[in-house]
């Protein structure tokens, strides 16, 4: 079975060709070594798979080359415990632990400056 068409069939990505970038991009890694998008896959192997900023490290329990529904397509793997626990203290972080000057672009206007300083009580003029 082909690396990409069953993390393709896994839901992991939404297309093949997703797939197939993300494996040429060394995000998916197979028993820790980089591989190629037609790597053959059996069961019991191990998968890093980072999307975005989290990642996923999962044993293959078993095999298909056909999409369904979620329900079935988690089981086709199971993943590890240490992986889930990073990755829902990461969605965490990002839920409540927001950067406050993220919302912040560029140079502060004239009003930003005059609204600082009406809060602070300070004026340049001093």
């Amino acid at each position: 079975m082909r690396l990409d068409k069953w993390l393709w069939a896994a839901r992991f990505f939404k297309t093949r060709s997703l797939a197939q970038r993300a494996i040429s991009a060394s995000q998916v890694r197979l028993n820790d070594e980089k591989v190629k998008a037609s790597h053959d896959l059996k069961v019991g192997d191990s998968l890093a798979v980072r999307i975005g900023e989290y990642q996923w490290v999962v044993k293959v329990k078993n095999l298909s080359d056909k999409r369904g529904p979620a329900a079935q397509a988690k089981l086709l793997y199971e993943e590890t415990i240490a992986s889930r626990e990073e990755r829902e203290r990461r969605m965490d972080i990002r839920r409540w632990g927001r950067e406050p000057a993220a919302s912040i672009k560029g140079r502060p206007t004239k009003k930003d400056r005059r609204d600082l300083e009406d809060w602070t009580g300070q004026t340049d003029d001093s």
